[in-house]
């Protein structure tokens, strides 16, 4: 993509001093980490594969269903702290096997790899918060982020029913946005052959057949059973997956840089992609661990490059340099970014910013 942010001269020379100094300061064992990110794969797809598996054998309703739901949340944790850096070649040398193991885990969960990763490599990195340059803001109607943008009078209402409508978001990505994309025309797909064809099927019917028909045939419980716990699982998944997703970017204090007549982005790049991000718990390992770097949102769009693992300690670096600069990072606690979200949307709902003056 043509580069459409305009350039500030001390916002360049900025970038080179954090890039010089995160490499000269940022200590990487090669090694350490193939083995730590060795285990950590070990443990989230281990808790996955014995979550699943336990559905074939609980003959207690109530224990089928939140087993089927803590498979659903293993899944997705395997997700965060997999397929994300996968979609980056961040994990392996060849870019192949990153693509090999972003496919698989995509499938786990039941979306489309391929239409995933063009946009949020192509789009999102590009010009996060930026209304159509960034395609993670094409969202329903029904959720209004962007100040000056649409607005209904049901927005008014949008930071009290957001909650209940996030969790629809999984089953209308699996069994809708996938579909859509697919069957239509794409920006940041030129041609979708026969091959493109071929993994969209593949990869969604692995997940109906696994996920669900598998159980219907050899679960030991009702259909009526493993629906509820099918239908549960991505409800509940879907609302934690949605706030963790918003937060990174749509909070109080989180920017949505603007385009003049001719489509330029009137910020820096540098600017765009710290003054967009939200942070929550940046130096903390344990969250780390968790949320495999989207918790470091930050120093993922300066770094997608490096490997999510190094964040905690990249993020000292980044944030010295960035403070000593005189710009403080967008940082929240996880219950703090869900609160803001949803503050967020309270002011987006106010009728009196449908000009963008609010």
């Amino acid at each position: 993509m043509k580069n459409k942010h305009i350039h500030i001269a001390a916002d360049s020379e900025l970038l080179k001093l954090i890039h010089q100094e995160v490499n000269a300061k940022l200590v990487i064992d090669q090694q350490a980490a193939a083995r730590f990110l060795g285990w950590k794969f070990a443990v989230y797809f281990s808790l996955t594969l014995l979550s699943y598996l336990a559905l074939y054998s609980i003959d207690s309703a109530p224990l089928f269903v939140s087993c089927f739901i803590c498979s659903g949340f293993c899944a997705l944790l395997l997700a965060f702290n997999f397929a994300h850096d996968f979609s980056h070649n961040t994990v392996f040398k060849h870019k192949q096997w990153n693509n090999l193991g972003f496919i698989f885990i995509y499938t786990i969960v039941g979306a489309h790899a391929e239409a995933w990763k063009q946009r949020h490599v192509n789009s999102h990195h590009y010009a996060p918060n930026v209304k159509d340059y960034d395609s993670d803001l094409k969202i329903s109607k029904l959720i209004r982020v962007i100040p000056g943008s649409d607005y209904h009078w049901y927005h008014r209402f949008q930071h009290l029913y957001a909650p209940l409508a996030y969790t629809t978001y999984s089953f209308f990505w699996v069994f809708i946005k996938d579909f859509v994309i697919l069957f239509s025309g794409d920006e940041y797909t030129s041609i979708k052959g026969s091959r493109y064809h071929l993994s969209f099927w593949v990869q969604k019917l692995s997940y109906l057949t696994y996920m669900l028909l598998l159980p219907l045939l050899f679960a030991k419980q009702s259909w009526g059973v493993v629906l509820t716990g099918f239908v549960l699982m991505h409800l509940l998944m879907s609302l934690f997956l949605l706030f963790t997703f918003f937060m990174t970017h749509h909070v109080e204090a989180t920017a949505y840089p603007v385009t003049d007549e001719n489509g330029f982005i009137t910020t820096s790049w540098l600017m765009n992609q710290v003054k967009s991000s939200n942070d929550f718990y940046p130096f903390s390992k344990t969250a780390n661990f968790i949320f495999g770097g989207f918790n470091n949102h930050i120093a993922h769009h300066l770094f997608p490059h490096i490997h999510s693992i190094h964040y905690p300690a990249l993020n000292i670096i980044l944030y010295d340099v960035l403070i000593a600069h005189h710009i403080q990072p967008n940082q929240t606690t996880y219950i703090g970014g869900m609160i803001s979200h949803l503050k967020w949307l309270r002011k987006m709902g106010q009728q009196e910013d449908r000009l963008g003056l609010a």
